[in-house]
Parts: C-alpha cells; sequence; structure tokens
C-alpha cells in the first residue's frame, strides 16, 4: 500500500559524492567548502549546530540544505510534488535537511516555518519522517 495516491513517481537524487567523504568521518565544514551543492554535507551541519545549542546557525545551514535539495530535486525531475523516498540513500540528505530546518524554525520561533516543513517532510516520505522524529 502507497500513500502517492496521484500515482506521482517517485523522484531519486543522484548519489552525493559528500556521502562518502562524511561516512568516513570528514569534517563536515570541509565537506561543505568542497561540495556547496551537497543537500546532506548541510544537514550534518545543521544537525550538529543544533546539538550545540546553536539554532540561529543551525537554521541558515538546514537552509542552505534545503535549497541545494530543491535545486537538485528540480534537476532530477521532480515537479513540486511526489514522493521523495527515505529508503533510497542519495534523498536522505535533502529529507534530513528539511527535518533540521523544521527543528531549527521551531527553536527560534519561526512555528509556521516549522509546520510547514514538518508537513512537507511528511507528504515527501512519511518513513522518512518517522526515522527523524517528525
Amino acid at each position: 500500500m502507497t500513500d502517492n495516491l496521484l500515482g506521482i513517481p517517485e523522484t531519486r537524487l543522484p548519489v552525493d559524492p559528500a556521502a562518502a567523504l562524511l561516512a568516513g568521518g570528514a569534517d563536515p565544514t570541509q565537506v561543505a567548502r568542497e561540495h556547496p551543492t551537497s543537500s546532506l554535507a548541510w544537514a550534518e551541519l545543521a544537525e550538529v549546530a543544533l546539538g550545540a545549542g546553536e539554532p540561529v546557525q543551525a537554521y541558515a545551514y538546514a537552509r542552505t540544505g534545503y535549497h541545494r535539495g530543491l535545486d537538485s530535486l528540480r534537476k532530477s525531475g521532480w515537479r513540486g510534488q511526489g514522493p521523495v523516498p527515505w529508503e533510497h540513500e542519495p534523498n536522505r540528505g535533502f529529507l534530513r535537511a528539511l527535518a533540521a530546518l523544521s527543528r531549527a524554525a521551531g527553536v527560534i520561533g519561526e512555528t509556521d516555518e516549522q509546520r510547514r516543513c514538518a508537513d512537507f517532510l511528511h507528504d515527501s516520505s512519511a518513513t522518512g519522517a518517522r526515522a527523524l522524529g517528525l
């Protein structure tokens, strides 16, 4: 059973070259410098900033990752709606950036943005939303 009642095809992003670097323990700041289009690098920076109690920095990092992800989604044929499955690992950078943006927005009092991002995440990938705790 699927939540995709409109039959819109899934969007699957290409492999992010930053993923291997990050998985190997590279510094996310350096990875973002070398791969500024990587949603995953920006998502990791946002998550670290949230964990360090720096929500404004987290918001900026997450928003960058979110916008880089939107660019990648559009290049991959996404038309503003439809599933972005968590199960396809290259999609996780965008989904993590979206979750971090929702969390950071909530911490700084941007409740409309928090809800919009959480809804977007759920609409894109209910599995991802559960995995990311939203």
